[in-house]
């Protein structure tokens, strides 16, 4: 089996040497970015399993290398950030980050995370075929092999994780799940972070399904126990 590849983009050096020996000393193959265009034309080069981005570098940022590669490929993407405002998380989030880390942070912590976004990759490319491949709920329908959505017959565009979301509700339609399964069965791990995580990813779910996103009746909240999807 060849070599997991992971780009990792940041600026200062000095941790970009440390993220560097200690991803390849968990056997990855890794290839370095210092600043936002490098990494763009690395990405498209290089085609990484997986790519860790810093927010804050020179020229373009971490949010716009991240909102242009959600447009060119399907890529596990984990932002790191120096700053504390919830509003970064979010942003980072809503453009189509799976993950974000708060510097400074563990790195144990770093590859654990590393892990469960990989093994959730891999899940997602060995789904079954058969029934489990084309999920419905009214005149919402998932494509699992080709990663679409149509609602009406119209494609939907989601972020991976969005998409990894709406497919884990809609194989378990009408069951009701907390925000900590959520981030356990979709994310892979147990997050020990926000779950405000999941809630942002409701939210643009949202935005994207209902016909009146204040009042959703596909993806529903049951108070006190969690999100479902109907239908």
């Amino acid at each position: 089996m060849s070599l997991r590849k992971i780009l990792v983009v940041e600026d200062d050096a000095t941790l970009l040497d440390v993220l560097k020996y200690n991803l390849e000393k968990e056997g990855y193959l890794v290839i370095t970015a210092a600043d936002g265009a490098q990494a763009l034309e690395s990405a498209r080069a290089e085609r990484p399993d997986l790519i860790i981005l810093d927010i804050m570098l020179p020229g373009l940022s971490g949010f716009e290398v991240c909102r242009i590669l959600r447009k060119e490929m399907i890529v596990p993407i984990l932002m790191l950030t120096a700053k504390t405002e919830e509003v970064d998380k979010i942003v980072g989030l809503e453009i189509g980050a799976d993950d974000y880390m708060t510097k400074p942070f563990s790195m144990r912590e770093l590859l654990a995370r590393i892990r469960a976004m990989l093994r959730r990759a891999e899940i997602g490319r060995l789904e079954p075929a058969g029934d489990q491949q084309r999920l419905k709920a009214g005149d919402l329908e998932i494509d699992i092999a080709r990663h679409q959505v149509f609602l009406g017959g119209t494609k939907t565009e989601l972020s991976p994780k969005e998409f990894d979301l709406l497919a884990f509700l809609a194989r378990h339609r009408g069951f009701v799940f907390s925000r900590e399964q959520l981030l356990e069965k979709v994310w892979g791990y147990d997050y020990t972070g926000d779950a405000r995580t999941v809630d942002v990813h409701v939210r643009w779910l949202r935005q994207k399904i209902e016909s009146d996103p204040a009042h959703p009746k596909r993806l529903v909240t049951v108070r006190g126990a969690g999100y479902k999807l109907e239908g």
